[in-house]
């Protein structure tokens, strides 16, 4: 095993892109998603992480942070980790998960938080193995109707 975590870049776009359809078993816009990404490349906020292993791209984290009142501080919270489904139970994942929870406390923070969705029973395991502990529900409304959906 040979992966390299580094910061993501510009030209990670595609397979970024590429790595989150298959997360969310979907065909996304890459236009609006390649706006997206660029933006938030450059918002101090947001930490994006990939793995790579000979210059391809492996695996993807992203993980936002902001400043929340009722922690006194900032928490941040992974919004995707994904890693190209020929390499899981790699380690891979828990590389780029680590590597981020490095850069968190580096930055003076303590709290880092992820929710997943209730079918994703391995990356429950996985982030209970990580040492996460169930402590929230998290509650999602859809503003649109189905009419509204395009």
């Amino acid at each position: 095993m040979n992966f390299r975590i580094r910061h993501a870049e510009p030209g990670d776009s595609r397979a970024v892109f590429e790595l989150i359809c298959d997360l969310e078993s979907s065909s996304f816009d890459y236009p609006c998603f390649e706006k997206l990404y660029l933006g938030n490349l450059s918002n101090e906020g947001i930490i994006y992480l990939v793995s790579e292993e000979e210059g391809e791209v492996t695996g993807f984290l992203s993980c936002h942070g902001q400043a929340l009142l009722h922690h006194m501080g900032k928490v941040f919270e992974i919004q995707e980790l994904v890693v190209k489904e020929s390499l899981r139970n790699r380690k891979i994942g828990e590389l780029l998960l680590r590597r981020a929870e490095e850069l968190v406390k580096q930055g003076g923070d303590r709290f880092i938080e992820v929710a997943t969705n209730i079918k994703r029973e391995a990356a429950h395991r996985f982030y209970d193995k990580c040492g996460y502990a169930r402590t929230h529900y998290k509650f999602t409304k859809d503003l649109l109707g189905p009419e509204e959906r395009t």
